[in-house]
C-alpha cells in the first residue's frame, strides 16, 4: 500500500475535479477533499483493493457530499458561463440553454437523469474530464462513458425540445 502522501499527490486532483463537479463551489470542494483524505487515512485498513484507489476516494467524497447536503440542504451554484464554455453538445441545445432555459431548469433536467449518466455529464461538462478519466473514476470502460454521455445529451436535448 502506498503512503498517504503518494496517494494524495497521485489522486488529489482527480478527487478535487470530481467533487467540484458535484458541488460547483471551490470552498466546499476543498473542504470535502480534505475530509475525504482524512477519512481515507482513518479507514485505510478498510480498503480491500477490490477497486481502484481513485474510485474508493471518489466514493468517500460522494458520501461526504451527500451527508453534507442532507445536513445543510446546500444547493449547487454553477455559473451559466461555465456550462456554456464546457458544454460539448450541439449548437441548438446550447442556444436553448442560453435563451430558453435558465440554469436552475438545466440542473432540474440533469437531476432527472439516472445517477450514473448524471455523474458522467457533470464530469464531462464541468470537470472537462476525458472519457478515459471518467471511465477510471466510475470504474467502467471508456466506451461506456462515451455512450452514457451521448445518451444523456440526447435526453437533455429531448427535454429542451419539449
Amino acid at each position: 500500500m502506498q503512503n498517504i502522501d503518494e496517494i494524495y499527490r497521485k489522486y488529489g486532483e482527480i478527487v478535487y475535479k470530481y467533487v467540484f463537479c458535484l458541488t460547483g463551489n471551490e470552498d466546499i470542494t476543498e473542504e470535502i477533499v480534505q475530509d475525504t483524505f482524512l477519512v481515507a487515512v482513518q479507514d485505510i485498513n478498510k480498503f480491500k483493493g477490490e477497486c481502484k484507489i481513485s474510485t474508493w476516494l471518489c466514493q468517500i467524497s460522494k458520501y461526504i457530499w451527500y451527508k453534507k447536503l442532507k445536513k445543510q440542504r446546500l444547493r449547487k451554484e454553477i455559473s451559466l458561463e461555465s456550462i456554456q464554455n464546457s458544454l460539448f453538445i450541439d449548437e441548438s441545445i446550447e442556444e436553448k440553454i442560453c435563451t430558453k432555459e435558465n440554469k436552475m431548469q438545466l440542473f432540474k433536467k440533469l437531476q432527472t437523469l439516472d445517477e450514473n449518466t448524471r455523474n458522467v455529464m457533470y464530469l464531462r461538462i464541468l470537470g472537462n474530464f476525458e472519457y478515459s478519466q471518467i471511465a477510471e473514476i466510475m470504474n467502467k470502460s471508456s466506451n461506456w462513458a462515451r455512450v452514457a454521455f451521448f445518451r444523456g445529451k440526447q435526453k437533455l436535448k429531448e427535454e429542451f425540445d419539449k
